[in-house]
């Protein structure tokens, strides 16, 4: 038994179908209905099945399976907001800010090199490889946004400037709605919140310490957003597949959990 609604694999199932109509494929052509391959979806995403597993479940090969199973990642993530439509959506909901926080999805991959012969993937932070990802949420803590993955040895401020986040939570700024964010993204943009930095050599004022309080507080409720994901999806937890599949991966998560829910904000 999953713990998932019916209604969530039937929405599964309908994008499959329209998938399948699109490229042509015949009826009785597939091994498994579009809602044998939902729920094979949803089992991977949820209960973290093994792909052999899900195989001989199902009585079709792993290379069946893993077609199958980014197939469903595709027609999922092709649903999720972009980020222009998920600050639409949040300034239409009158929300007063938004939080911004980075997290690294865990991965078993092999080592790749990077710059200056560095571990590309590896997270010196966390220590262990990942892929970073930067999550956009309401003040209540619900993700609205993913953006693709970047690797993990990354800063959150390198990721967040490779997606174009500071021009862009800038505008919306304009318009009335901050991002608060730590002090990971210090001197991002003009449209970023965050704690200020104690000087060196100094000490912050009880002015300053007490922003710092209601700051902190506030975005505080951001780590429910990456919470809500990865507890919801065990396929977050840590990724089997190519690191770079953790952008469609996060961007699915993200439309279940919206599926499943009910709500987008």
């Amino acid at each position: 038994m999953l713990d998932v609604r019916s209604e969530t694999a039937q929405c599964l199932a309908v994008l499959l179908k329209a998938r399948r109509a699109e490229c042509g494929t015949r009826r009785g052509r597939r091994a498994l209905g579009t809602f044998a391959q939902a729920v094979l979806v949803l089992r991977w995403f949820l209960d973290g099945t093994r792909i052999a597993q899900l195989a001989a479940d199902n009585k079709i090969g792993l290379t069946t399976v893993y077609r199958y199973l980014h197939e469903g990642l595709t027609v999922l993530a092709a649903q999720a907001p972009t980020l222009e439509e998920a600050l639409a959506t949040a300034k239409e909901a009158g929300l007063t800010h938004l939080n911004l926080d980075g997290t690294v999805i865990r991965t078993d991959r092999i080592a790749t090199s990077g710059p200056n012969g560095a571990d590309l993937w590896w997270s010196g932070k966390h220590k262990h490889h990942g892929g970073n990802v930067q999550v956009l949420s309401t003040p209540k803590g619900w993700p609205i946004w993913v953006s693709p993955v970047r690797p993990g040895r990354e800063h959150d401020l390198t990721c967040a400037r490779s997606h174009d986040l500071p021009s862009t939570l800038d505008k919306a700024a304009a318009d009335g709605l901050l991002t608060l964010v730590d002090l990971g993204y210090e001197n991002a943009g003009a449209g970023f919140r965050h704690p200020i930095k104690k000087p060196r050599g100094g000490e912050l004022t009880e002015t300053q310490q007490a922003f710092n309080k209601v700051i902190r507080g506030i975005h505080g409720v951001c780590e429910r957003a990456n919470s809500l994901l990865k507890t919801t999806f065990k396929a977050l937890r840590r990724v089997s597949l190519d690191p770079n599949r953790i952008t469609e991966i996060a961007a699915a998560a993200l439309v279940l959990l919206r599926l499943e829910h009910r709500r987008t904000i």
